[in-house]
């Protein structure tokens, strides 16, 4: 399969990588031809006791996560799972994290090591599988995110968690300013809260760790409804009704930013950092107000005439973007990989 793969790069036409095709939706519009990781699956290794698992790039998510639940473990950055297909490939090279996050870390804290095939067809190793042994550069970061624009994984190793003992998740009744202040004074205490979402007046928090950690949190937060647990695997994989729209907004802001006047209707992960906006703003009105506080607008899903007229991402400062553009140069000098997939001329 790998021989397959470096004949398609050597070919020299623009490639569009692509697994189950379950983010297409993110960044801007796929372009170039099919490359489907898809036939290059399967678990390498997996070592409960050590704590990571490598896989191949076309191996699905669910499988990685069956096989590690049977060991009480998780990937506990929750990656989001838009489809039953969804592959561990695709995941990386989407760099999206799910609501635990804010607590645990993002997907690239979590990539230990990766294998790719440059714009040369040459393969490429960095990293390693365990956090001991990685060493020099860490380009396994930079390759998270990158939606396949610098080169095609092949493998990736990936830190894993065991899964908490114990958890609870409450409600309460409370406007957004107040929830944001309520979260923020809630982040500097010792408080074993690994998520939490605000929409429409009600504060969501997931309390998780040991049994005595999370009783005893629950009497320092107050009395709040319960919820059920499933709610956070619905926001994980954005199938409440919030999400089920045609343009959203995706605002990476600090977590003590105030309260965003903007029309249209809000939700508020990773305790007040991640704000999501379905509103019909204008988008420089929308990315000004995310610039303004120190944060940045993504065009999280739209149709494809404004994502080609805006682009899915704020745009880089010059100095910022002609290092992404070395970089670029430097894994694909022929622009083959994802074209134009997280900026215009990149």
């Amino acid at each position: 399969m790998i021989e397959q793969f470096k004949a398609q790069i050597r070919a020299g036409q623009a490639l569009c990588i692509r697994g189950a095709g379950s983010k297409d939706f993110y960044g801007n519009p796929p372009q170039g031809e099919m490359l489907d990781t898809r036939a290059y699956s399967g678990i390498v290794a997996y070592e409960p006791t050590e704590l990571y698992v490598t896989a191949k790039c076309g191996t699905p998510l669910a499988e990685i996560e069956a096989a590690l639940a049977a060991q009480g473990q998780c990937l506990a950055f929750e990656p989001p799972r838009f489809s039953a297909e969804s592959t561990i490939g695709g995941v990386v090279a989407a760099g999206l994290s799910g609501p635990r996050r804010v607590s645990a870390g993002a997907l690239r804290d979590f990539v230990l090591g990766v294998k790719l095939l440059d714009g040369a067809a040459r393969e490429l190793n960095f990293g390693g599988q365990v956090m001991k042994n990685v060493a020099g550069y860490d380009v396994s970061r930079v390759i998270a995110g990158s939606l396949g624009t610098l080169g095609l994984i092949t493998e990736v190793s990936l830190k894993v968690l065991p899964k908490p003992v114990a958890d609870a998740t409450l409600r309460f009744e409370m406007a957004q300013a107040a929830a944001l202040d309520k979260l923020n004074r809630w982040a500097g205490q010792p408080l074993p809260m690994v998520a939490s979402a605000w929409e429409a007046g009600v504060l969501t928090i997931r309390l998780a760790g040991a049994r005595a950690a999370v009783e005893a949190a629950q009497q320092k937060v107050g009395v709040g409804g319960t919820a059920d647990a499933g709610f956070w695997d619905t926001l994980r994989d954005q199938t409440t009704d919030f999400f089920n729209t045609e343009t959203l907004w995706r605002l990476s802001v600090p977590s003590t930013a105030p309260e965003f006047k903007l029309p249209g209707e809000q939700l508020i992960e990773w305790g007040g950092a991640l704000r999501w906006l379905k509103s019909d703003a204008p988008p420089e009105t929308i990315r000004a107000a995310a610039s303004a506080v120190g944060g940045s607008a993504t065009l999280y899903r739209a149709p494809a005439e404004l994502k080609a007229q805006v682009g899915a991402f704020a745009p880089l400062p010059p100095p910022l973007m002609a290092l992404h553009k070395n970089l670029k140069a430097a894994f694909d000098p022929q622009g083959l990989f994802n074209p134009g997939r997280l900026y215009k001329d990149f």
